[in-house]
């Protein structure tokens, strides 16, 4: 702050010593002006210029360092109230763009929240015509065809559900309810939605489940096990899944393991960013890139920690750490 001041009052600063160094020329050239009383002269001037400068430095400065320090939070009031005309002109601009900023503010959370609303009520409108299309489906009895169709219309309605979630993202602590889970009635469930796709693909599963009993949220841990799930069953053929859940260090770990395609080494770190697809099939235009930024979003929330390991053309293994059950409680009672 001191070296803007400085640089503020660079100009005064100049006239001052420009007037001091025109007296001692005048001095110099008019012989008949005593040079030591002149000296003694310009270095008093000069050193109650200094003590002008530092209490005008501490009551110029006193204002802007508190609205440095407002500026860190704006939702906070103005700072105490100007002392001279210019600070009033900058508090009174300040405040008018602040006012309208909130007012805008507002007005966007409104029609955000509009949006949201719009979204969820239209995303549930179109369940009703997919589960009658899934219906009509089953009674399909030409294999082929009904194969294609389970497959077109389970991705539709896997875009719907990552829809839904990611209208919920935002508000993700207010949409969980932490309970006592049994991973294999969850892992069952999605693996029965995948069924059609993974006879299709001649994909199979096998569980090695351990430790089935986690605290978690219901809806949220099975769209992350889903996605998971999904993205194995996408990229793999003729070949099992295997799903294994263990203890360790008083942790559940549930792994999930495929003999797909695998990921990029460079793009393993990035799987989990918004909109991120693979680097190394450019051509897979399906992939949104949102189902396991969605993923990362619900185990951060859940405390859970996913760790991925990959080799090209080997496979993925996806695993899922649950906190300790006292941290969890002493977690989810805050």
């Amino acid at each position: 702050m001191l070296q803007a001041f400085l640089k503020e009052r660079r100009s005064w600063i100049l006239f001052f010593l420009s007037l001091q160094l025109l007296i001692l020329f005048v001095a110099y050239l008019d012989t008949t002006i005593p040079m030591a009383s002149l000296f003694y002269i310009v270095l008093l001037s000069t050193l109650l210029m200094i003590v002008f400068l530092f209490f005008r430095y501490r009551k110029e400065t006193a204002y802007y360092e508190r609205l440095k320090e407002w500026d860190e939070n704006i939702d906070h009031q103005m700072p105490l109230a100007p002392s001279s005309p210019f600070e009033q002109l900058v508090h009174d601009a300040t405040s008018e763009q602040i006012d309208r900023y909130r007012q805008m503010a507002a007005e966007q959370k409104i029609a955000l929240e509009e949006e949201k609303d719009e979204l969820l009520s239209w995303i549930h409108e179109v369940k009703t015509p997919l589960t009658a299309m899934h219906l009509m489906i089953d009674r399909l009895t030409e294999q082929p065809l009904k194969s294609n169709m389970t497959y077109e219309w389970l991705r539709i309605h896997l875009l719907l559900d990552a829809q839904l979630h990611q209208s919920r993202i935002r508000h993700i602590e207010n949409d969980l309810f932490i309970e006592k889970l049994d991973l294999q009635s969850i892992i069952a469930k999605e693996i029965k939605a995948l069924q059609s796709w993974c006879m299709q693909k001649g994909i199979g599963f096998e569980l090695a489940l351990e430790e089935r009993d986690v605290l978690s949220d219901t809806k949220w841990l099975s769209f992350m096990i889903r996605q998971v799930l999904t993205n194995a069953v996408k990229y793999s053929h003729s070949s099992d899944i295997v799903i294994e859940s263990r203890q360790m260090n008083e942790q559940v770990v549930l792994s999930i393991t495929d003999q797909g395609r695998g990921i990029d080494p460079r793009d393993v770190s990035r799987i989990f960013e918004k909109g991120f697809t693979s680097t190394r099939h450019h051509h897979d235009t399906a992939s949104t890139g949102m189902g396991l930024y969605l993923t990362k979003k619900g185990a951060d929330a859940l405390h859970i920690t996913i760790e991925v390991n990959s080799t090209i053309d080997q496979g993925t293994t996806f695993t899922f750490i649950f906190p300790k059950k006292n941290d969890f409680v002493r977690i989810a009672s805050m």
